[in-house]
């Protein structure tokens, strides 16, 4: 089963202050981390919501301007166009990934617990998320989820999550260099 790794990186970075993809860690900007961590644990990985150069990028589907519900949406209408069954998806500043966070994930629909961005989503799950965003005011990714049947998992260990410059500096505080 082909899975499609999708980094979310369309979003505003209005709480982080700057382009929070272009924001160091460990000497690397937090895009290229989650590249990484889903190129370990994926047959191929697609940008949605901007271009890399040497990568596959996809816009936000069907609505731009949803947030991570559109990119996600995004990443399943490619995968969907491309031959994949299903997408493993992460944010931007996904960082501290678990290092088998498909196998946590296994048994799609699923999705971690405490940010509901990262997830494995059947391909075929596109349509579902079109409607709910072309037809429902409540368009977020806990809508989606439980539109779906999808399953909260915790996981193990807990990725960050940076929503300020902040944030990046405790993670990096406690994890070190």
């Amino acid at each position: 089963m082909k899975t499609l790794g999708a980094v979310l990186a369309g979003g505003q970075s209005s709480r982080f202050g700057s382009d929070k993809a272009l924001a160091l860690w460990r000497g690397k900007p937090l895009i290229e981390h989650a590249i990484e961590a889903l190129s370990q644990q994926c047959d191929a990985v697609v940008i949605v919501g901007r271009q890399r150069e040497g990568l596959a990028s996809a816009p936000d589907w069907p609505i731009a301007g949803t947030g991570p519900l559109g990119g996600l949406g995004g990443a399943l209408h490619y995968a969907a166009g491309h031959g994949f069954a299903r997408v493993l998806s992460c944010g931007v500043d996904s960082v501290g990934l678990p290092r088998d966070l498909r196998r946590q994930l296994e048994s799609e629909p699923s999705y971690a617990m405490s940010q509901p961005v990262l997830g494995l989503w059947p391909a075929a799950s596109v349509y579902a998320l079109e409607t709910l965003v072309r037809n429902l005011s409540r368009r977020s990714m806990h809508a989606f989820a439980e539109h779906i049947g999808a399953r909260a998992v915790k996981l193990s260990p807990e990725p960050a999550n940076v929503n300020t410059p902040d944030d990046l500096a405790r993670w990096e505080q406690a994890h070190g260099l």
